[in-house]
């Protein structure tokens, strides 16, 4: 009894999430060497066949927009073509991750943390303001504490030169009232979408880093089932990625 007591006393704890975060750029890493040595080795014999073979189990692996090569020949040159563009996504993503954190670094020095949400996903952040706050009910000015907002984000926004910024402007699905100077939810999301690009423009983004999108009440977070999720699904979002030279 005792003994099983002292082996509880040294049992290690689980690990907690944060330890193993190491794990997926760990995974990362694996699989880019794997992809290397494979290549590699299909090509230190000039043999299409093999180079064929070799290429197509590694994009069937990859699947997505990959998974169309793993059914057809491909030569050296496309070879070179799919490693290279394999190694640029991943530059990318590891890139995105670094704005990512100064993301939750503005979220917490500039008082946005709870206000302003962040989400990383394929190498795209989007950075979700709410509707209710940016703007007055049903209006496409906007509010004081909304441009408030947008200039604790400007700084953060000229740092990072390199994000093109996609100002995607959402409502719920309750159309404008009656009277209302607006025809649709449309005109409504697009409107806010143009007015916030605009301040950015005026505060010293580049224009050409810039675009707005109006999306009425389509891609809502929640259904619209209540005024609690109506409020959230009225937003402003801000979809940020990385440009690449020459494009």
């Amino acid at each position: 009894m005792a003994d099983n007591e002292e082996l509880n006393l040294f049992a290690e704890e689980p690990d907690s999430p944060d330890d193993q975060e190491w794990l997926t750029t760990f995974s990362d890493l694996t699989m880019l060497m794997l992809v290397f040595f494979i290549l590699l080795y299909s090509m230190s014999v000039p043999d299409e066949k093999k180079i064929s073979t070799a290429l197509q189990a590694v994009t069937a692996a990859l699947g997505g927009k990959e998974s169309k090569m793993a059914t057809s020949t491909i030569s050296h040159e496309e070879a070179g073509v799919i490693l290279d563009q394999v190694m640029l996504n991943r530059q990318i993503q590891i890139a995105q991750q670094k704005v990512f954190s100064d993301v939750k670094l503005l979220q917490t020095k500039k008082g946005l943390e709870g206000l302003v949400g962040a989400n990383f996903e394929d190498g795209v952040i989007t950075l979700r303001a709410p509707g209710d706050v940016l703007f007055a009910r049903g209006d496409v000015a906007l509010t004081e504490k909304g441009r408030a907002i947008m200039l604790e984000m400007k700084d953060f926004m000229i740092q990072h030169s390199d994000q093109t910024i996609n100002i995607r402007g959402y409502t719920d699905d309750q159309p404008p009232p009656a009277g209302s100077r607006f025809r649709d939810n449309w005109e409504v999301s697009s409107m806010r979408a143009v007015n916030v690009l605009r301040l950015l423009m005026s505060m010293g983004i580049e224009a050409k880093r810039l675009t707005s999108t109006g999306l009425a009440d389509l891609n809502p977070l929640f259904p619209n089932t209540s005024e609690e999720y109506r409020a959230q699904n009225r937003r402003v979002e801000f979809v940020l990625e990385k440009r690449v030279s020459g494009k």
